[in-house]
């Protein structure tokens, strides 16, 4: 039987909240009309900390998709948004980090019910990193541009000259299939940069996490988005996710999810060799040297994995200590853990919410007691917990080996597993022993270990003296099983353009 935690504060505060979650039965966005599934089915939106359904969404399938496809290709050819010049989409993209900055708390509390997370996550990190997403990008439109080629072409005819250049241009009809951890933010890590390249996209949120997504439509559509160009298909993975993944007037699928999610997105996306971007999981090592400065390092590297309940793509799941800390360290991280306050998200004492669903937080209390049954050793936590059964407590696991399913497999709730470092030399050995190459962070107060080791690790973002800081400007994406091509940065216009090569004799 589950033990009972206080749950309070369930219900949402902003008039805006309340008045979106009135109507229970929310409808997908196609061709700039509110529509429900062509099946007339629906998936129940629950709230993870107490099992109430707070709403319905669409079970959008293949005809669904089929029909977003169509308005993103006509409003795509037609050419109502990528022909707009470079300062009337940036001004569009600005108004809507404007309408998202306004509707601020509305979101944060919409993402807490659907999700699950505390609401400081949303409202203090994701939910401004949405809009920070949508600014960067307007900035980024009127960057967009192609060069001019020097050739050594030498067999042009007599008297003429070769002129060329590069030509920038928008890929077309864009899928984007979003997960459940932090909806908001990662579905703007996609929308911003393809609404900048001129592209038209439809988004396939996750069927759990799907309330804010179809709110953020509202938004997009009232900042000036033409019909068409954005349209929201909610529904579950094999349905409507494969259809989008498979469809082949689709040119581009951009997916951030798990890596075995991400294969079949790779399959499924091999009819028309469409462009496939996939931002996938992690198993991100967290190295706490023992020249760091502890009071920074062990409140650190438990932010790492603790934030958002564990549910992070770059989580710092697999702690490294120099021997002669260890058990400073690992004792310092564990004594947090206790000292969480689990509880309902809307609650502002709680610092660890809800797994997203039951199925999920089974999935974890598996891997726990895996990593037990294997001779890990529970330092504390391991609890499965609350009367819906999503709830796991902070999770301290040490006494573990690089054998374990534990070390090796991504576990995506709050659960740290500890291992000592006998000698530095083996650093690049341990962080890299994974199929995974997503994040890393260091901490040491030498600069010259900072550097080596940061180099020296296989991963696409690597953190010294921190972990989990974000921005617009800084690409994130992985090596290895962890995915391929960068979400946010420069690079990700680069997502959702062709180049063009002129070549002419003049």
């Amino acid at each position: 039987m589950n033990v009972v935690i206080d749950i309070n504060m369930t219900k949402p505060k902003t008039a805006g909240a309340i008045a979106f979650l009135k109507h229970k039965d929310k409808k997908m966005l196609i061709g700039g009309d509110w529509v429900d599934a062509a099946s007339g089915k629906r998936i129940d939106s629950i709230d993870p900390a107490t099992g109430q359904v707070i709403g319905t969404i669409p079970a959008g399938a293949k005809a669904d998709v089929d029909r977003a496809v169509k308005a993103a290709r006509e409003s795509f050819d037609k050419g109502v948004w990528r022909e707009k010049t470079p300062d009337e989409r940036a001004r569009v993209l600005w108004k809507i980090a404007d309408l998202i900055e306004a509707n601020i708390d509305e979101l944060a509390e919409l993402e807490t019910l659907d999700q699950g997370k505390p609401l400081f996550v949303g409202r203090w990190a994701e939910i401004p990193g949405a809009a920070g997403q949508f600014r960067y990008f307007a900035g980024m439109v009127s960057k967009i541009q192609g060069e001019t080629i020097n050739t050594s072409i030498n067999y042009q005819p007599p008297g003429k000259k070769i002129f060329a250049y590069t030509m920038k241009e928008p890929i077309g009809v864009v899928g984007a299939i979003t997960p459940w951890n932090s909806p908001l933010v990662l579905e703007a890590m996609k929308i911003a940069p393809c609404l900048a390249a001129g592209c038209s996209m439809i988004l396939k949120p996750a069927e759990d996490t799907s309330l804010t997504a179809i709110r953020l439509g509202e938004l997009i559509m009232e900042a000036g988005v033409p019909a068409g160009v954005f349209n929201v298909v909610t529904g579950f993975g094999p349905d409507a996710g494969q259809a989008l993944a498979e469809h082949h007037d689709v040119d581009k699928i951009a997916f951030t999810g798990s890596t075995p999610t991400g294969r079949k997105i790779l399959n499924a996306a091999g009819g028309n060799l469409k462009k496939v971007a996939l931002e996938l999981g992690g198993k991100s090592p967290s190295i706490v040297l023992a020249d760091a400065d502890m009071d920074l390092a062990i409140p650190g590297a438990a932010n790492a994995v603790f934030f958002n309940t564990g549910q992070v793509c770059v989580a710092g799941t697999r702690l490294y200590v120099e021997k002669k800390v260890f058990d400073k360290v690992v004792a310092g991280v564990a004594d947090i853990a206790k000292g969480m306050k689990m509880g309902h998200g809307l609650d502002p004492a709680t610092q660890i919410g809800p797994i997203v669903n039951k199925r999920q937080a089974d999935k974890i209390k598996s891997y726990i007691d895996g990593g037990k049954s294997d001779g890990a050793e529970i330092v504390c936590g391991g609890e499965q917990l609350g009367t819906t059964g999503t709830f796991i407590s902070p999770t301290v696991i040490a006494k573990t080996n690089h054998n374990m399913k534990v070390v090796q497999e991504e576990i995506f709730g709050p659960v740290v597993v500890a291992m000592p470092i006998d000698s530095l030399d083996d650093v690049p050995r341990l962080a890299n022993d994974s199929r995974y190459g997503l994040a890393a962070s260091v901490w040491t107060q030498d600069l010259s270990k900072a550097t080596r080791f940061a180099n020296a690790i296989k991963a696409g973002t690597v953190w010294v003296n921190c972990h989990l800081m974000f921005d617009p400007a800084l690409p994130i994406g992985g090596y290895k099983e962890s995915g391929w091509s960068r979400d946010s940065g420069m690079q990700a216009v680069e997502n959702y353009l062709e180049t063009k090569t002129v070549c002419m004799v003049v």
